[in-house]
């Protein structure tokens, strides 16, 4: 792990170093799983073996598994949807919000990369999601600048205006968010509602985040959009 740390800067200090807690003889039977695997196979063999295996991790933590995890399903979804290709006049960017793993479907819009100038963003408050976050990009042979934040009191990226695309998937239904300290924010450009729910606080940062011609994708509780009283105030 620290060999492959040195040779990839993007993975410093972010790979598990804790294999020696696994049986010898599991382990070395990972080991030979993985050396039977063909290196010439097309396409994104080792990414999809992670997301299979990160799929069921979650499923295994059951409601605590959307705290890392996004249906690939879902995801590909909103990139069909929002379809982040890049423009002739734009420097493409893709704001990852919290927990948009894995991303896989955005492949087809990184592949060219050196050529597009397609870069990356994203913030997570939980150091270990970051750190599941830049191992999902680094096997699908892409990098990106993802920070520790509590989005709704920092705004490490700078965020305001600046997106050509966004996808998130954020926690539903947060209550008690300090207002007070986000009452300035530019972030928030059509007030804090009445409810005690951070659902329209996550809308709001998404929406302030694009610039004029910005798409954003994102899944969000069925409430939100029932509870007419606690939107009046974003209208």
């Amino acid at each position: 792990m620290k060999a492959i740390e040195n040779e990839n800067e993007d993975l410093r200090d972010v790979l598990p170093k804790t294999y020696n807690r696994l049986d010898k003889d599991l382990l070395v039977s990972i080991l030979k799983k993985f050396s039977s695997i063909r290196m010439d196979l097309e396409g994104d063999a080792f990414g999809k073996i992670y997301e299979y295996f990160l799929g069921k991790f979650a499923m295994a933590e059951g409601q605590k598994g959307g705290e890392f995890f996004t249906p690939t399903s879902i995801v590909k979804l909103i990139v069909e949807i929002i379809e982040p290709l890049p423009r002739p006049h734009l420097r493409s960017r893709l704001r990852l919000g919290r927990h948009v793993r894995p991303v896989r479907p955005l492949r087809r819009c990184a592949t060219a990369r050196a050529s597009t100038g397609l870069s990356i963003y994203g913030q997570e408050k939980v150091e270990e999601t970051i750190r599941l976050c830049k191992m999902n990009l680094a096997v699908h042979g892409l990098a990106g600048d993802i920070r520790q934040a509590v989005t709704y009191f920092e705004d490490p990226h700078r965020s305001a205006g600046r997106f050509d695309f966004l996808m998130a998937n954020p926690p539903f239904n947060v209550d008690k968010v300090d207002k007070e300290r986000i009452q300035d924010d530019p972030r928030y450009p059509f007030g804090l509602p009445k409810a005690d729910n951070a659902n329209y606080l996550w809308i709001q940062v998404f929406y302030a985040a694009l610039n004029e011609t910005g798409r954003a994708g994102f899944v969000m509780a069925n409430s939100v959009t029932g509870r007419m009283n606690s939107w009046e105030t974003l209208c």
